[in-house]
């Protein structure tokens, strides 16, 4: 079995985001790591809409990620500090929207490593020099400089390595010109190593140590170390020159400290609190990611604390001396991973969890009434200032990216009915948590709908002159008039457009500089901009049947097939073509292209006739109207439309850039859509590839989409064909049908979609180009942790569980509690004020997901089990546990001692789970009833059990329960569960159970599967196969009765099968006495199982599943990763695909070596050699590289590009999108 990886959807969390100029415009954009790709952004000033503009997968682990540019530059270079072993500087370069490959410097092993350096970046401010360092011991500076031709160059590194001490973070000091400085927070831990009382472990203290780079001796020298008071997490590093007074913020716990060189004092400033807050008083508060912006006149930092607080931080100074800090309550937005100021006055947060956001920076929060606290207030040690967390109130928000990430469940089904199947998941953390369900197909957002008086059958967009922004009118055609309606502020009928209104239209279009055409069944009326009108009128009983349109051209095809061609001379009149060409049939559909720029006309007609064939014929004056090509249709053209779509590259100083390629689009009636490749200089057809896109007719209409020409084809679902990030997508619309659609640009919607559906106009909007899902989402009050189906009312039961909360009871609790303890401290006088300080104290309702949820401390767990119907998004009914009861396990059953159609729900509950060190009070296994349409489940009994019941599956009529480490079967009782048979040989813990037929397979929680028969005879549970790699096991699916596919904790999946000499029927032996060298081996089972595949996705896969995700296709194996990714494995059917894929992957492997220095091969060997599984990530990326090397390998195939490209959409098509 050979597998092919695709990814559907990349990874949507963000791990860490650095903003700056990388294309060297005036435009910041923001460069975003999201584990092992790199995704380029652009807010849009204008809009405020977040775009992509390039995703590069790395094959790597991104672990830190730094903006620079050289002192007197305008463009931003990249910093890449991955586990490749090696630093690597990239550049953006716009024009080929691309990352380069600037430098790429070797300083030691792959992998992420203790003592090898990749971990923390940290930049000189000037970009003079880098510094990258290890956790522990190493850390090298490299000097950054330009040479002669302004090209950037990187000296070779300098160490400033210290052993026995482990780094937690560093930055780059900001000197001015002086010699560049860096700050380390560092602990030394070699005392504490060679003390076996342990006291010195706790005396240790932190040291925050400046190292300076000696530009003149070119070393590193070790300046200036001191011992911090408190634990800090993280620096910030102040704007020093002329800017500032330089130094740095150190964010410890409860503190935050300023330091400086010199003669500097420490000023300290407490961090702080929310008012009566549910949280441990003793609990700490830190700061968790910081923001610095910079004008010419000032700086401030944004600082968020770990419940998502942002406070504005800045600095009084006297003379290049820090006086005082002072601290502002800003806002309260999600815990972000990473936060960047623009310049444009957008904040941009990357959520830990959950949706990232764009945020509009509209007031500084100086002028309002919020309490400033000051590190020269007079505080007792050890006290700390208190706020009032409100709404928004300096932050607007503008933009909102879906992130799935954390995935925690997933399950493939079709619930809505809706012949594609959705995707529901399980997403996020606490308060934030949500269920998604995802369906394939473009977010529509719907701008405007209104009613029409009639069924129109067609509908145009017209500019006045071609030099406007915006388009000036909307023609609605209906069977006998003509609507005009002007875009403006509202859109209304006019009546002197010059139209004429009495008749259907079949086209209309801008003509030229600034004229208009109208062409109707008797004639072409042609308007010039001064409302003169020319007309020219069909001849005898002839009327026009199609016609063709561009910017200079016109072309007419008669009753009886005759076609008459018109083109505009310079004066802009239209002038017939001298001949007229008869075809052979009658002409069913037409299409011109645009006039490419610089050029008079289009020189291609393409003419699809009713004997099934498409001509192209050539509009060139030397051989007008004479035919080119032709191809033969499988069934009768619908709708013909030519496009330029592909990589256009802009010329150099006054270089004609070259073009995109022509694409001719074939819509059949039998709902299939071709695309065929136009030869631009003979006009020769070549390459089509086939595509089903529904079951009525496929109509085509050219829109403009980001700049470039897409299209819109219409069955009986809207499907847009686009050309984004290097390559080409056919995504449905997640709409209802459509009949006919033009482009739309207004001041409201500058790229938009004007159609028509039955007797409404409707006027909609694009926006997330690229995406494959567009989703809809429920939010839910804990994490979701696992779910079950109910197939026969397709509704959902979920088990939400949360470490460290809170019920809603015991929040209730400690609220009256607190209540009462504010009027109880309150003197005689101020009981007034006090009850009405605890009233509102009451009464106050701040949304958890916003202001994040009360931590309650380790073994404190809540959690509810929710019935939800995943079409309305109603939760039907909510059962909540009781405090400190973790539901971990669920499963829908039906028991063979029970009604035939009666199912019920277990739920493995632990009470009272200590994660570290691991202790439980006991279990239980929670049997509910559910009622034939799945609304309620009413609670049969409580089964206790000894340990945590961690997975459960229903097993011939009875339920195998995961009991810790036993492995127990249990059937239905009166009272209870009864308890059948158990095996006790699985070593440590249970996580997962599958079975099929009388096999079970059983996931340990580090060992791998346990195959395990049951034998009825005897009433035994019989390991009789084992694994022989320990594998951390996160989920496992049975893909056949010998094989099933797992994942594990360190980002593998693999997929492992019993050959066909292993056999179930072994016995156990009761008595222990059998001999030593029967046991088996290394103490496992006599029997081992096979490996087949073997692959490292780089992220922790979180659901496996064997599901068909596109009508008509086949099965493939889909995962889904903690970071949002979703995947397929799909098998390949013949020896020549897999063996033509493997060579394009050595090709590939070669010629395109990953871009941050990693070596593909051993990223997806990381654990385990790569096994049977070809890399269809890597392979995909032969469309974005140069022509050149496409060549190159194409050749080595014996095959040409464009058949490569073919093969690589092939495969992608069969199994998915």
């Amino acid at each position: 079995m050979h597998l092919y990886n695709l990814t559907l959807q990349r990874a949507t969390g963000i791990t860490h985001a650095v903003h700056g100029n990388f294309s060297g415009s005036k435009m910041q954009e923001i460069l975003v790591s999201r584990g092992k790709s790199l995704e380029l952004l652009r807010p849009d000033p204008n809009t405020g809409k977040v775009h992509t503009l390039l995703t590069v997968e790395v094959f790597g682990i991104v672990r830190s990620l730094m903006a620079f540019r050289l002192t007197g530059g305008t463009k931003d270079y990249i910093v890449v500090g991955s586990d490749s072993g090696r630093i690597v500087i990239l550049e953006y370069i716009s024009t080929k929207n691309i990352f380069e490959k600037v430098h790429q410097e070797t300083f030691g092993k792959s992998g992420c490593r203790r003592i090898v350096p990749g971990q923390y970046l940290a930049i000189d401010p000037k970009g003079r020099a880098v510094m990258i360092g290890a956790i522990e011991k190493q850390k090298l500076v490299y000097i950054l400089n330009r040479d002669a031709e302004a090209r950037l160059t990187i000296s070779s590194p300098l160490e400033a390595h210290k052993s026995n001490t482990l780094v937690y973070h560093t930055v780059g000091v900001d000197a001015g010109f002086e010699n560049p400085m860096f700050a380390c927070l560092e602990i030394d831990y070699e005392e504490a190593d060679t003390d076996p009382t342990g006291e010195a472990a706790h005396k240790t203290q932190q040291t925050l140590t400046f190292y300076e780079l000696d530009l003149g001796l070119n070393h590193v020298v070790r300046k200036y170390s001191e011992p911090l008071e408190e634990h800090a997490n993280f620096l910030v590093s102040v704007p020093g020159g002329n800017d500032g007074p330089s130094g740095v913020l150190i964010c410890s716990e409860n503190y935050l400290t300023y330091k400086n060189l010199g003669d500097q004092h420490d000023i300290r400033c407490p961090i702080p609190r929310r008012r009566n807050d549910l949280d441990d008083p003793e609990r700490g508060m830190i700061f968790v990611c910081s923001a610095t912006h910079k004008t010419k006149s000032m700086f401030f930092f944004l600082a968020q604390t770990e419940q998502g607080d942002i406070f504005k931080i800045t600095l009084e100074t006297d003379e290049d001396m820090v006086t005082e800090i002072k601290l502002k309550y800003f806002d309260t937005v999600p815990v972000a991973s990473a936060m960047c100021v623009m310049k444009t006055g957008f904040l941009f947060v990357a959520s830990e969890f959950g949706n990232h956001y764009l945020y509009q920076i509209a007031h500084l929060g100086d002028d309002d009434d919020e309490p400033e606290f000051s590190s020269a207030m007079p505080l007792e040690e050890g006290d700390t200032f208190f706020f009032a967390p409100r709404p928004l109130r300096n932050l607007v928000l503008v933009d909102e990216l879906d992130s799935l990430s954390p995935i925690l469940a997933c399950q493939v089904a079709d619930l809505a009915n809706e012949d594609t199947p959705q995707l529901y998941m399980l997403c996020g953390r606490g308060p934030r948590s949500s269920v998604r369900v995802l369906r394939h197909g473009l977010e529509v957002s719907e701008m405007a709908v209104s009613e029409l008086p009639g069924n129109p059958n067609a509908v145009w967009t017209v500019k006045r002159r071609v030099d406007e922004e915006y388009d000036a009118y909307i023609i609605v055609s209906f069977v006998n008039a003509t609507l005009v309606l002007s875009i403006g502020e509202t859109v209304e009928e006019v009546t002197d457009s010059g139209f004429l209104g009495t008749t259907p239209t079949l086209s209309c279009s801008a003509l030229g500089e600034d004229a208009l055409v109208q062409v109707y069944p008797d004639g072409i009326r042609h308007i010039r901009a001064d409302k003169r009108v020319n007309e020219w009128k069909a001849p005898g009983k002839k009327t026009i049947v199609k016609c063709a349109v561009n910017q200079r051209q016109v072309v007419i095809a008669l009753t009886g097939g005759e076609l008459v061609y018109f083109e505009m001379d310079p004066t802009g009149q239209l002038n017939e073509y001298t001949e007229r060409k008869e075809m052979p049939s009658e002409a069913v559909c037409m299409a011109l292209a645009n006039v490419p720029t610089g050029e008079q006309r289009s020189r291609f007609l393409a003419v699809g006739l009713a004997d099934n064939t498409v001509r192209i014929i050539s509009l060139d004056p030397l051989d007008c109207l004479s035919p080119l090509s032709m191809q033969a249709l499988p069934a009768a053209a619908e709708s013909l439309c030519i496009v330029e779509m592909g990589v256009g590259e802009a010329g150099g100083e006054g270089e004609p850039g070259t073009s995109g390629s022509l694409y001719l689009n074939i819509g059949l009636q039998n709902g299939v859509l071709l695309r065929t490749v136009l030869d631009q200089i003979t006009g020769d057809l070549a390459d089509t590839r086939t595509r089903y896109l529904g079951s009525r007719p496929v109509k085509l209409f050219r829109i403009k989409m980001q700049g470039s020409e897409a299209v819109l084809a219409m069955s009986s679902r809207s499907w847009l064909s686009y050309y984004y990030q290097n390559r080409f997508h056919l995504t449905p619309l997640s709409y209802e049908s459509l009949e006919y659609a033009s482009g739309f640009s207004s001041e409201q919607c500058p790229e938009g979609i004007v159609a028509i559906s039955t007797n409404t106009l409707r006027i909609l909007a694009l926006e997330k180009l690229g995406a494959v899902f567009n989703q809809v989402s429920f939010p839910v009050d804990y994490t979701p942790r696992k779910f079950v189906i109910h197939h026969e009312s397709a509704h959902l039961i979920i088990t939400e569980t949360e470490h460290n909360a809170y019920t809603e009871d015991t929040k209730k609790q400690r609220r009256i509690q607190m209540a009462e303890e504010m009027q109880e401290a309150a003197g005689e006088e101020e009981q007034e004020l006090a009850r009405e300080m605890a009233e509102a104290f009451l009464n106050e309702d701040l949304p958890e997901s916003v202001f994040s949820a009360p931590k309650a401390g380790p073994g404190m767990w809540a959690s509810v089990i929710r019935v939800l119907d995943p079409v309305e998004g109603k939760t039907e009914q909510l059962i909540k546990l009781d405090q400190n009861e973790a539901a971990l396990s669920i499963a829908l059953v039906k028991f063979g001692n029970q009604a035939d159609n009666q199912q019920f729900v277990i739920v493995g509950v632990a009470k009272e789970l200590q994660l570290n060190p691991r202790q439980v009070g006991g279990g239980f296994l929670y049997t509910y009833k559910v009622n034939a349409d799945c609304t309620h489940l009413d609670l049969v009994h409580k089964t206790p059990v000894d340990e945590v019941p961690s997975a459960i599956a229903p097993f011939q009529g009875r339920i195998l329960v995961g009991v810790g480490r036993m492995l127990r079967l249990y059937d239905m009782g009166r009272k209870k569960l009864l308890r059948k048979c158990e095996n006790k040989h699985i070593p440590n813990l249970i996580v997962n159970i599958q079975a099929m037929g009388h096999r079970i397979f059983v996931s340990d929680v580090q060992e791998s599967v346990y195959m395990v028969r049951y034998k009825r005879q005897e009433n035994q549970l019989i390991i009789f196969a084992d694994d022989t790699h320990p594998r951390w096991i996160t989920t496992a699916t049975i893909l056949d009765f010998d094989t099933v596919a797992t994942a594990d904790k360190f980002g593998n999946i693999a997929v492992i099968r019993l050959s066909g000499n292993i056999t179930d029927d072994v016995d156990e032996d009761p008595t222990g006495n059998k001999a030593l060298w029967d046991r088996g081996l290394l103490n496992g089972a006599s029997q081992k199982a096979g490996i087949v595949a073997n692959f490292h996705v780089g992220e922790i896969c979180m659901s496996l599943q064997r599901a068909t995700l596109i009508p008509g296709g086949s099965e493939s194996l889909v995962y889904t990763t903690l970071s949002g990714t979703v995947g397929v494995l799909v098998p390949f059917t013949s020896h020549e695909d897999q063996d033509f894929f493997q060579h394009l992957e050595m090709h590939m492997r070669s010629e395109n070596p990953p871009l941050c220095g990693r070596d593909h091969l051993s990223f997806r060997s990381y654990y385990y050699p790569v096994k049977n599984v070809l890399d269809g990530d890597l392979c995909e990326q032969f469309n974005s590289i140069d022509i050149a090397k496409q060549k190159s390998i194409a050749d080595d195939l014996d095959r040409t590009p464009s058949e490569v490209s073919k093969k690589l959409e092939d495969i992608r098509t069969r199994y998915a999108f």
